[in-house]
């Protein structure tokens, strides 16, 4: 091999070893910043697996809601229908979070306490994210429960 196609292979070998490098720092970024949804079954099943982060999405539950006074630490239960998961937040909750309303808490599993860093609450009432009227949904038609705001679905409507 002559000395100008071997510093050309050299280049070639250079370029493709800093792209894999460089795919695979991307995806180690991406890795750690996705965070999945699960609803409260899903995670004492065991499907939030070790994800170290994840987000808990479902309904804060019915008279759950607990504050000290003067403090900003929060204790109340996200519900899917299914099962319920405790949650401590400490900070501002969002002005729309309140009981039976839906909430997408971000954290980790700290022993069965989900401890959250971050509260999304619905902003209108028609709004739920997608993932997790999905999950209640499917809730619902398994304990054939009529939806949150609406009547059980008819034979028509489920066509």
């Amino acid at each position: 091999m002559n000395p100008v196609r071997r510093r050309r292979l050299l280049w070639v070998i250079a370029l493709v070893v800093a792209a894999g490098i460089a795919t695979a720092l991307v995806a180690m970024a991406l890795q750690r910043n996705i965070a999945y949804l699960y609803t409260p079954s899903e995670v004492l099943r065991g499907e939030a697996g070790g994800q170290a982060r994840f987000r808990l999405g479902g309904m804060v539950a019915a008279d759950s809601f607990q504050r000290a006074p003067g403090s900003l630490d929060a204790t109340f239960r996200v519900t899917d229908g299914d099962a319920q998961m405790p949650v401590k937040y400490t900070g501002i909750l969002p002005d729309l979070f309140r009981e039976k309303q839906a909430v997408v808490a971000t954290g980790r599993m700290q022993g069965e306490v989900f401890v959250a860093e971050e509260i999304l609450a619905k902003h209108d009432e028609n709004y739920m994210p997608k993932e997790v009227a999905d999950k209640m949904g499917m809730a619902h038609r398994k304990h054939d429960v009529a939806a949150p705001g609406g009547a059980a679905p008819t034979s028509q409507e489920a066509k």
